[in-house]
């Protein structure tokens, strides 16, 4: 422990009230536990003070308890651990909804005797969706549903099964009520899945979901924002990245102003960084019209809510992002399958050089290597017209890295937003890419030893929005369904809690507000059921917050604490 660092910290803040009026006593102390900071020295003290909004300092108990005074609140942590509030650096939403809940099947008979159950109880014809938050990988078989395994329990209904961002898989009668057929042809950017015969299996990846027309979701309301939040916070998290768009949906202004106006009625419980997002890249005119119907600019907000800056991208996720070399063999394609270019150079390019000149930053969806080097090359030109240096522009996901990357974003100084989403999707990722592959995705231990800021997320309602199972991945590279990959790639436990807290601080510039508990800064932590650093490794992925406080004020509280 380095107590008397905290407590000279306590000290000089006292001392510098020393000329003026007699220092103020702290509101809130929490003393008798472990504290870590994630200070630069990681620093780990006994008790934390509070004023306002804000840490006062941490240390020794003695010497923080000697900051209270008559109306001081005092609580007995009895040698708990806290940490700084954690923060998703990608994070669309919590998931769930009206759809058929998938999240929690664990074998395809399951899975179709969801299906089976809603199709019972809904009328012939009537369109049935899926929640998007399942993934194939939890499945007992590993595999995506068949089109004619949906046929069986759903004959008589249009049926989507809404896999996280980038597919659908659909049964016959979706097929052909969307007049989707063998001979039709796949669109710019997408992939209709096929058998080695030729026959649809039924999957609809990236823009090929296009050809299916979903009613639109159900109507965001700020209460349902709310409760997402809730959700959230009980898991620890104080802020959160929202990567363009709340709903997965084109809509990303309306949201925004539902956080604005949360804002407004002092109802967030959390800090949001909310990123603009392009979706149509087709005409640069579009991109300029876009942009100026926002009637936002770059960096607005305060430590609530704050403009982040923009969401692009160029390929699809791990069932089409975009590879040097082939895929091992998907959609019959005979290993000539390299992955989606779903927005081409061409298109990409200019709208990049456009958001850089407009002093947008940029954060860019790429998975495969070959959709990093289109990243790059754009960001680089985009540099040449006007430095990006320093503004801490991204790529997200960034799963396949190679050697020649590295020296080209640290260039540019770039940041890595990365997710947990190997833990999940293993097996998918080595049926696509093959073994060695999926090992090296998301190589969190090469991109830190690179000098790389790496900030921490889980792309929910992709994977499930629970920060500790991304650390847990991160430090073990254990899967949920398939063993460990790449253990080369794991990291420490110090080096993980950093990620998902000054490190996504400093991806949004406030490495100076948050992210740490240290004197001055926000007072966002968390108290935890077991302590970090040393319970056993597998119970890292089930530690549950007793309490998350957020700007001085409890937001969550366990029942049992």
């Amino acid at each position: 422990m380095n107590l008397h660092r905290f407590a000279a910290l306590a000290a000089l803040a006292l001392a510098a009230c020393s000329s003026g009026p007699a220092p103020q006593s702290a509101d809130l102390i929490l003393y008798n536990g472990k504290i870590l900071t994630v200070d630069p020295a990681f620093s780990v003290a006994q008790a934390v003070a509070i004023r306002g909004e804000r840490f006062l300092a941490a240390g020794s108990n003695e010497s923080i308890r000697g900051m209270a005074g008559p109306q001081t609140k005092q609580i007995d942590l009895r040698g708990r651990t806290v940490i700084p509030g954690l923060m998703d650096g990608h994070l669309h939403n919590a998931g769930g909804g009206p759809g058929v809940d998938l999240s929690r099947v664990r074998s395809m008979d399951a899975l179709l005797a969801a299906v089976e159950a809603r199709a019972r109880n809904t009328p012939a014809g009537e369109l049935i969706l899926s929640n998007p938050d399942w993934h194939e990988a939890q499945l007992a078989e590993k595999r995506l549903p068949h089109r004619t395994e949906l046929d069986r329990v759903a004959p008589k209904n249009p049926l989507v099964l809404i896999r996280g961002g980038h597919s659908y898989i659909v049964n016959s009668a979706a097929l052909e009520r969307w007049s989707i057929t063998r001979e039709t042809k796949t669109p710019p950017g997408g992939e209709i899945g096929h058998d080695p015969d030729g026959q649809l299996n039924g999957e609809l990846v990236d823009t090929a979901r296009s050809l299916i027309k979903l009613p639109p979701p159900p109507k965001l309301t700020p209460e349902a924002i709310e409760a997402q939040m809730k959700l959230l916070n009980s898991v620890g998290l104080t802020g959160i990245r929202i990567p363009g768009s709340f709903q997965f949906g084109p809509d990303v202004i309306g949201p925004y102003r539902m956080f604005q106006q949360l804002r407004k009625d002092g109802r967030l419980t959390m800090r949001v960084n909310y990123l603009m997002r392009i979706f149509d890249f087709s005409s640069l005119d579009k991109v300029r019209a876009t942009i100026d119907s926002w009637n936002v600019k770059p960096d607005e907000g305060d430590e609530w809510l704050r403009v982040g800056g923009v969401k692009t991208l160029v390929d699809g996720g791990f069932e089409g992002g975009h590879m040097r070399e082939p895929y091992v063999e998907p959609y019959g394609r005979g290993g000539k399958f390299k992955g989606i270019e779903v927005v081409p150079p061409d298109h990409y390019r200019p709208v990049i050089l456009e958001l850089n000149r407009r002093g947008w930053r940029v954060a860019t969806h790429a998975v495969g290597d070959a959709a990093v080097d289109q990243v790059l090359d754009a960001y680089e030109a985009a540099n040449r017209e006007r430095s990006i240096k320093g503004r801490r522009w991204a790529i997200e996901h960034f799963f396949i890295a190679r050697p020649d990357h590295f020296p080209r974003a640290r260039a540019l100084e770039l940041v890595v937003s990365a997710q947990d989403h190997l833990y999940l999707a293993a097996p998918s990722m080595a049926k696509y890419w093959g073994r060695a592959r999926a090992e090296q995705v998301t190589p969190v231990r090469t991109f830190l030893d690179e000098k790389l800021l790496v900030a921490g997320g889980t792309d929910s309602p992709v994977i499930p929005y629970n920060p500790f199972w991304s650390m847990y991945h991160f430090i073990s590279r254990e899967t949920i369904s398939d063993g460990v990959y790449g253990a080369s790639q794991r990291i420490g436990r110090q080096e993980a809690l950093r990620i998902f807290t000054i490190n996504n601080a400093r991806l949004t510039f406030e490495e100076n507000l948050k992210g740490s508990i240290e004197p001055g800064k926000l007072a966002d932590l968390v108290v935890l059921s077991a302590d970090y650093l040393t319970v056993p490794e597998k119970q890292i992925e089930s530690l549950k917050p007793l309490a998350t406080m957020v700007g001085g004020r409890f937001v969550y509280t366990d029942p049992a604490w």
